[in-house]
C-alpha cells in the first residue's frame, strides 16, 4: 500500500508529457517538412536562382543558405531527439544530456541590405525557420525548466558531457 501511496505522490514530470502532446507532434512535422522544403528548393531552383545571381548576391546567397541549413539541422537534431523521448527510446534525462550537443542560440536574419539581394522564396525559408526556432526554444525551456532530477544524474556522466559539448563546438 505504502509502495502504491509514493508512486502516486510523485511529481508529474511537465516536460515528458509535453514532449509527447499533440502541440509537439504538429512541430514535428512543420519542423521536418521544412527541412525537406529546403533541401529541395536548394537542390532544384534555388541552385538554378543563385547561379544568376551578381557576385555580392551571390555571396549572399551562400552565406544565409549555410545558416539556413545549419539552423534547420540544429532544428531537426532537436525534434529527432525529443521524438525519441516521445516513443520511449530514450529517457528526458537521457534527451538533457543528448541536448547539449545540439544548438539552439537565438539567430538574428540577415541584415535588410543583404537580405534585398536574395531571392523570395530564400527570405521565406528563412523567416520561417527563424520563427520555427523561436517555437522550439520556447518549448525547449519549458520542456527543460524543473531540470532533471537531482537523483537521476550522475554527477561524471554529467562532466563527460559537458567536456564533450566543450570540444565539440563549432568555433566561430
Amino acid at each position: 500500500m505504502s509502495d502504491k501511496l509514493a508512486h502516486d505522490t510523485a511529481p508529474v514530470l511537465f516536460g515528458a508529457k509535453l514532449a509527447g502532446s499533440q502541440s509537439f507532434a504538429g512541430l514535428f512535422r512543420e519542423g521536418m517538412a521544412l527541412v525537406e522544403e529546403t533541401a529541395a528548393y536548394l537542390d532544384g531552383p534555388g541552385r538554378k536562382e543563385s547561379k544568376s545571381l551578381q557576385r555580392n548576391a551571390a555571396l549572399a546567397y551562400a552565406t544565409e543558405s549555410m545558416r539556413l541549413t545549419t539552423r534547420l539541422m540544429q532544428l531537426a537534431s532537436w525534434l529527432l531527439l525529443h521524438r525519441a523521448v516521445n516513443e520511449g527510446e530514450m529517457s528526458l534525462v537521457q534527451a538533457s544530456q543528448e541536448k547539449t550537443k545540439v544548438r539552439l542560440s537565438p539567430a538574428e536574419p540577415p541584415d535588410e541590405e543583404m537580405a534585398r539581394l536574395l531571392p523570395q522564396k530564400l527570405r521565406d525559408l528563412i523567416a520561417r525557420s527563424l520563427k520555427l526556432l523561436e517555437r522550439v526554444r520556447r518549448l525547449d525551456a519549458t520542456i527543460h525548466a524543473g531540470g532533471v532530477p537531482k537523483s537521476s544524474i550522475n554527477p561524471v556522466e554529467r562532466q563527460v558531457g559537458l567536456l564533450r559539448a566543450a570540444f565539440e563546438r563549432d568555433p566561430r
